[in-house]
């Protein structure tokens, strides 16, 4: 997505602060890993209310240190005017990319939209704005947790493709085997374009046990037993996650990902404790 680009194709994800401080501390976690000249930058969304705000307004933020930044755009909730007048001010303002999703919708919000699916948000784009963004979209390597099924999940995936998008990034897991099982089956079914590991530092365990539970990422039973067992030794923790983590990556690449993206939770040390770790030969 960008020419200054770090040689194992790595990226970086925030999320928008809701404070003052939040927001100063991003400005120097952006210039951190903009040091690693990463691909691009992205930006996640929440559908409805302020969250589209600071989301625009965030993007605008990262991308003055003239990293390629990524907003996040979900259908959910929305109209087609409303997306259309969303994809006007990303093109008046310079953006050239995207992460398309479907969203989730806001409790207290009635209906679903116009557009109920990621491809049919793909599509949509492509039909407003030909080929002005590089579209990335969410693939699930453990399934969608909402996913009545596996295949079922990657035939959904498959559409999105087909839809026009140009990239896939997955959620995070920690079972190169997932990544490599799910990537040998979207290739069979003829997906060509780059399927991007997502990848999550660990440097809380309760957190990351919160965010899997949500999002239907499996933390493996000797992973998620030797972090209980650390309790509140955060150090301890933080080596472990971190060797995890590495390794976890390193085989990834070994195995020919073509890229690691980064879910920072707006912190840059974790992941640079990762990528320090790396073979950059590979």
């Amino acid at each position: 997505m960008s020419t200054r680009e770090h040689p194992l194709g790595i990226s970086f994800e925030f999320f928008p602060p809701n404070t003052d401080a939040g927001r100063e501390k991003l400005k120097g976690v952006r210039d951190t890993l903009a040091e690693r000249r990463p691909r691009f930058f992205s930006v996640t969304y929440g559908a409805g209310g302020s969250t589209q705000a600071r989301t625009f307004e965030t993007v605008q933020t990262v991308r003055q240190c003239g990293i390629d930044t990524a907003p996040h755009l979900s259908c959910i909730g929305s109209d087609k005017g409303e997306l259309r007048e969303r994809l006007a001010g990303f093109r008046e303002a310079g953006i050239t990319n995207l992460v398309a999703l479907r969203g989730d919708l806001p409790s207290g919000m009635g209906g679903m939209g116009e557009l109920r699916y990621a491809n049919e948000l793909v599509e949509f784009i492509r039909e407003e704005t030909g080929d002005h963004f590089q579209i990335a979209v969410a693939a699930y390597p453990e399934m969608h947790p909402q996913a009545p099924s596996y295949e079922h999940d990657l035939q959904n995936f498959v559409r999105k493709m087909q839809a026009g998008a140009d990239i896939a990034i997955t959620q995070y897991f920690f079972s190169a085997d997932a990544y490599f099982h799910f990537l040998e089956r979207a290739r069979a079914l003829g997906v060509e374009a780059p399927i991007v590991p997502g990848i999550m530092p660990i440097s809380n365990y309760t957190k990351l046990a919160r965010f899997s539970d949500a999002c239907g990422a499996d933390i493996p039973r000797w992973i998620r037993k030797q972090l209980e067992a650390y309790g509140d030794d955060s150090e301890s923790i933080q080596a472990f996650g971190e060797e995890v983590v590495s390794n976890l990556c390193q085989r990834l690449l070994d195995g020919g990902a073509p890229g690691l993206h980064f879910y920072t939770l707006n912190q840059a040390t974790p992941a640079l404790r990762v990528l320090d770790n790396l073979r950059c030969d590979t």
